[in-house]
């Protein structure tokens, strides 16, 4: 018995030996091991995060600045002209067809260098439809990139630059922020160059706002400017913790409350886009609506909860399934649903070709119904699932 134990014992120290000497060599040379993802970024570690300098948050913006980016994109449109020149009169008199203007139009955003192999996160409308597209970096180096991807559902796009080794920016981890919270915006306001202004953390989880289809937004009251779209929200410590994505104004600047695309969503889109080439949600083809006090007043309900479906699309999975306009929506998988902007996350995150159990209400009585989940087409009309 006590060879038996002494042979296990020796075995056990033997694999304890390979595994810290495999650990060590993952941590020397990132590298050598295999690894399932394409892309890697930096997070800030479980230690916690860096406490700012007694001299206000210059070493959070020292931290960040070189991996915030100028982007610079140009298109050809046709130049409007006169209807005029398209008389046929007009064209038979002077003996000509005048030949439609082309003109190039540019813009201008900011970006994030999101991993030291090239890739760069910003806003979909920043890079939407460019011909060419120019970053500009921190240190004065202006380098061609493409598109790898967008998903215009989250405003989000990934490119990428033939250059290695650059100052990727440090990931907060994820629902780490409050309200209350300090944090800086950095990015190129009104294109007259690279800045940082101060703020808080307003709100979190805005919605119902009508930017995008999915929305989840950090509110700051740090300064942002058309130019600072995809730009580093960064906190205190000058890690990311969302992308600056769009501003409430009436007069086109800043009066106050801008919103970010937090961190966590930023993240997953990015890294769906590098690996798979493109985001993918789960789909029923439903149109909903918030159950208000009248509405559950006039279907007979004692409260709110869930989604009163008001639309289904013919042929969709939903319609194959049975459901019907006039239902309530109470659960997707057993998790309830809250209104119509928890259930585009809910169904989204669901694989295509799985089979969803939904939970509802029909006059009255509750119904339940396994329908297929079908992979989401590209819309932009808020409250369809």
């Amino acid at each position: 018995m006590r060879k038996h134990w002494l042979i296990f014992s020796q075995i056990v120290a033997a694999m304890v030996l390979v595994l810290a000497a495999l650990a060590a060599l993952g941590w020397l040379f990132p590298g050598l091991l295999p690894s399932g993802a394409n892309v890697s970024v930096r997070e800030v570690s479980q230690a916690g995060q860096a406490q700012p300098s007694t001299g206000g948050y210059a070493d959070a913006a020292q931290r960040a600045l070189p991996s915030v980016v100028n982007i610079f994109t140009s298109k050809q449109v046709r130049a409007p002209r006169s209807p005029v020149l398209d008389d046929p009169l007009f064209q038979r008199f002077f003996g000509f067809r005048p030949e439609a203007q082309a003109q190039r139009v540019t813009n201008l955003g900011s970006g994030v260098i999101v991993s030291d192999q090239g890739y760069i996160l910003t806003n979909h409308h920043v890079v939407e439809a460019a011909d060419e597209i120019q970053v500009a970096l921190a240190d004065g180096r202006s380098l061609p990139a493409k598109i790898v991807g967008a998903d215009p559902d989250t405003d989000l796009a990934v490119l990428k630059v033939d250059q290695g080794g650059l100052p990727a920016i440090t990931f907060a981890k994820p629902d780490s922020l409050r309200v209350g919270d300090v944090v800086l915006a950095i990015g190129n306001p009104f294109g007259v160059g690279q800045g940082v202004t101060m703020g808080i953390v307003s709100a979190l989880g805005r919605s119902h706002l009508g930017i995008n289809t999915f929305e989840n937004f950090i509110q700051t009251d740090a300064a942002i400017n058309p130019g600072n779209s995809g730009g580093a929200l960064i906190d205190n410590a000058g890690n990311l913790v969302g992308i600056n994505s769009a501003i409430y104004s009436r007069s086109g600047g800043n009066m106050g409350i801008g919103f970010a695309i937090p961190v966590s969503i930023a993240r997953q889109v990015m890294e769906q886009i590098i690996t798979k080439g493109g985001v993918t949600r789960g789909w029923i083809g439903i149109e909903v609506q918030d159950v208000t006090p009248e509405v559950a007043e006039s279907l007979g309900l004692s409260n709110t909860d869930g989604v009163l479906i008001a639309g289904v699309l013919r042929g969709g999975p939903a319609h194959r399934a049975g459901i019907r306009p006039g239902d309530v929506l109470l659960k997707v998988d057993g998790k309830a649903v809250g209104d119509s902007a928890s259930l585009l996350g809910l169904i989204a995150a669901l694989a295509p070709g799985q089979t969803a159990q939904l939970d509802l209400v029909r006059q009255q009585k509750p119904v339940q119904i396994n329908a297929p989940i079908e992979k989401r087409p590209l819309m932009r009309r808020a409250g369809q699932e």
